[in-house]
């Protein structure tokens, strides 16, 4: 639905506006991204997020989520991939974003680029291609923020949000709290993705940071398809929410 939407696009206008007014520089940076080289130095980081098997009530898959940037402080290029696919077959799906990255404020980039989507497996493969409007960056209370709005090849809209949380038991036990919510405007049905609210994603993940730059997890995923979604995954006599257990690595150099 386009209010939905529309209300996601305000959000994340609304939060590059409160970032340009109300961050202080040197504030809350989060240690994998910092913004503290000048911009005539590039320099560049690369984050494998999760790698990580799930065990869970369909067939258990293999999932990553990785990004990274190279560039200075103010200009960067990122570079953004995740995918799933079961361990018993080769069936999966995965994701590419290339985009240029505007620091607008302390720990806040503006990005625009190009997404392309692909399935693979027996059956013949599919793919498409979005334009991408996105701010990443730390929300108040050190939320690591990623709103996304998606106009595909064929004029679909759709968003994407993503929230963590990195919660310090130890110097070295770290308890990271994750929501990723999916929307869309209007049906696509060959891909599965109804009119609304898509999905819902809710995650709870207890690494160990051996290093800072390597840290082994398990956790928690809890992940509900809905409305129109939903209907369309029981009609192809898929599950629309399951409950796993997921281990896995987390990467960064």
């Amino acid at each position: 639905m386009k209010p939905i939407i529309g209300g996601i696009g305000a959000a994340l206008l609304g939060l590059v506006g409160a970032a340009v007014h109300g961050a202080e520089p040197g504030a809350g940076a989060p240690a994998d991204f910092p913004h503290v080289h000048e911009d005539d130095h590039p320099f560049g980081l690369a984050l494998i997020d999760r790698l990580e098997y799930r065990d869970d009530e369909g067939p258990n898959h293999l999932l990553w989520d990785a990004q990274g940037w190279y560039g200075g402080d103010y200009n960067r290029l990122w570079l953004k991939t995740e995918g799933e696919s079961p361990v018993s077959d080769s069936n999966g799906e995965f994701e590419a974003q290339a985009l240029y990255g505007r620091l607008v404020a302390p720990y806040w980039d503006l990005q625009a680029g190009l997404r392309y989507d692909r399935t693979f497996g027996s059956g013949p493969d599919r793919d498409r291609a979005f334009g991408v409007l996105a701010v990443q960056g730390l929300a108040p209370y050190r939320f690591e923020t990623d709103l996304a709005l998606f106009v595909s090849e064929a004029g679909d809209l759709s968003a994407r949000a993503q929230f963590e949380y990195d919660l310090l038991l130890t110097q070295r036990l770290v308890l990271q709290p994750r929501v990723e919510v999916n929307a869309a405007a209007q049906q696509v049905k060959s891909w599965g993705v109804g009119s609304g609210l898509n999905d819902l994603q809710l995650g709870l993940r207890l690494r160990y940071e051996i290093r800072r730059e390597f840290a082994p997890y398990v956790g928690v995923e809890w992940v509900r398809k809905l409305g129109d979604t939903a209907d369309f995954a029981r009609a192809e006599g898929e599950d629309t929410g399951n409950l796993g257990l997921v281990a896995g690595l987390r990467l960064w150099f």
